[in-house]
């Protein structure tokens, strides 16, 4: 199966569905109370008892959203989660923004693997035969390999700002990539 999005991602899915752009996890009372805050206004969103599988798996990600900012796509949008933790009583509070990434410049040759510029001069070229942008299915008879790997390259193509897709929306992949920038199908 394919990378599921984590609970830092789903809280900040969340919290951005109330028109919010930040979060805060702080630990008060043996829980770890998550509060969503659109400008000077937050409200509370769930809270978890220490050391429960939820909270642990929280933490894990918020420490790792501190070591390096987490790319998550959301109803679309492809956001930036950035971390910070601040030392509170013994324990670590965090604070987390959300901010929509900035689109890729078309006139710089945007880095991706040999594997995602196959992906990407797929699309472009069934696209360009079908007039409709190909499905994963296409995808997965084409590079014969299972609908899970297929669904996880779709999801990496699309953080990474290389490809657009319209949630809930079939055929809909639209490439970002200019033609140029791509490498020849083999």
């Amino acid at each position: 199966m394919g990378k599921s999005a984590t609970l830092l991602e789903g809280l900040c899915g969340h919290a951005l569905s109330f028109g919010a752009e930040s979060i805060s996890a702080g630990y008060k009372d043996s829980r770890l109370w998550v509060f969503a805050y659109k400008g000077d206004a937050g409200f509370r969103i769930p809270n978890y008892a220490r050391s429960s599988e939820d909270e642990v798996e929280l933490r894990e990600n918020l420490l790792d959203a501190v070591r390096k900012p987490v790319r998550t796509v959301v109803a679309g949008q492809v956001y930036i989660l950035k971390a910070r933790k601040i030392e509170s009583f013994g324990d670590y509070d965090f604070e987390v923004t959300i901010e929509r990434a900035p689109k890729l410049d078309p006139s710089v040759a945007p880095k991706f693997t040999a594997k995602q510029g196959q992906y990407l001069a797929f699309i472009y070229n069934y696209t360009k035969i079908h007039g409709e942008p190909p499905s994963e299915a296409d995808l997965q008879r084409y590079f014969q390999v299972s609908a899970p790997s297929i669904h996880e390259m779709v999801k990496t193509l699309e953080r990474n700002g290389l490809i657009e897709k319209t949630p809930g929306q079939a055929r809909s992949i639209r490439l970002i990539v200019r033609l140029g920038h791509l490498p020849r199908l083999e």
